[in-house]
């Protein structure tokens, strides 16, 4: 472990459980021959190179903050808890509503709860690690009973649908967790976390304007400077690299094989990054949860998106182990252990 590195250990420390978890995509679609009218691009080139043939568009009117809502209000109701046992709300988040008040608050209202502490976290696409990491450390030191641990972004804001490289992997979405430190009724019980940030390629994954590096202008308008900028070829290799490790750091804290895993739960940046994990840990591609196909690149959504899609079709059996892996800007990487109880 070195200094950029962060291991949550769970062994001697206060059990934590996820009591619900919902998930959010956008009714709106947006398929590959949509794309084709607005891009010089077509379905094969898209589908051959990111397995994506349709994504989820969120309305102009509809914001980060609505996405999360809906995720939450799921999460509440898969745990049969209301608005009033929410005693923290974190938003992990790369397209907050605004710059402040926090995306987080807008939930809250949004929602119902009150009198709770409201937070963002900005983990590019690990929130899901990231954030389920803060919860615990607050559930373990703290009042709190139930956090709801949320990761949302409407990546269509900060696109570039000039650009034919990045514009077709990218969708809208949200996933949350309720994460509680009281096992009654919990379905899923949260073993180990492992986080980790290198910060030698931030260069490779960013968002150059809007920040105090290069606050707004005509001149970042008009060049283009408010979306994201991604060098495709470093992301892939940094990606497979990053999530390995994490996932070889989180089974080795858990003293377990990756064989012994049910089903992993990767970032779905596109299909061939989802194929190379897989073989990279020597396993078959069918223990890699997908759902790129029909939603894009959600960010740190998707984690959650997929785990809730697995969930609802049946694929798990109580005591089965589930691992989310991910990858993002900054770069961040981060993997969780986790026990489905049923």
């Amino acid at each position: 472990m070195n200094e950029n590195e962060l291991i949550s250990d769970r062994r001697g420390k206060k059990p934590i459980f996820v009591r619900g978890l919902g998930s959010y995509l956008p009714e709106r679609i947006l398929s590959n021959a949509d794309l084709e009218k607005i891009v010089a691009t077509s379905d094969e080139w898209i589908t051959t190179r990111t397995g994506i043939r349709e994504r989820r568009i969120a309305e102009e009117n509809q914001y980060t903050s609505d996405l999360a809502a809906e995720a939450a209000k799921k999460a509440l109701a898969d745990a049969q808890c209301g608005p009033e046992d929410v005693d923290a709300i974190i938003v992990a988040t790369v397209t907050a509503d605004m710059a402040f008040p926090s995306t987080a608050a807008f939930v809250q209202k949004k929602i119902g709860a009150r009198n709770c502490p409201c937070m963002d976290l900005e983990a590019g696409c690990s929130g899901v690690p990231y954030g389920l990491e803060l919860a615990s450390a607050l559930l373990r030191q703290g009042p709190y009973r139930n956090i709801l641990a949320i990761s949302a972004d409407k990546l269509t804001t900060i696109t570039d649908w000039q650009d034919r490289l990045t514009c077709v992997l990218f969708g809208d979405g949200a996933a949350a967790f309720l994460v509680s430190c009281e096992g009654v009724g919990a379905k899923w019980e949260v073993l180990h976390i492992y986080i980790a940030n290198d910060s030698d390629g931030t260069d490779i994954l960013y968002l150059p304007g809007g920040g105090s590096h290069m606050p707004a202008t005509e001149e970042t308008v008009k060049n283009r400077m408010h979306f994201l900028k991604m060098n495709g070829k470093e992301v892939f290799k940094e990606a497979i690299k990053g999530m390995g490790l994490a996932l070889e750091n989180v089974c080795a804290l858990g003293n377990i094989t990756p064989d012994q895993i049910r089903f992993f739960a990767p970032h779905q940046a596109n299909k061939r990054i989802l194929s190379a994990i897989a073989e990279h840990m020597n396993l078959p591609p069918e223990r890699f949860l997908s759902i790129v196909e029909w939603s894009g690149n959600t960010s740190s959504a998707s984690l959650g998106i997929a785990m809730d899609h697995a969930v609802h079709h049946g694929w798990l059996r109580p005591g089965d182990l589930v691992a989310p892996v991910s990858f993002g800007a900054g770069l961040t990487t981060g993997a969780c252990l986790l026990r489905w109880i049923g």
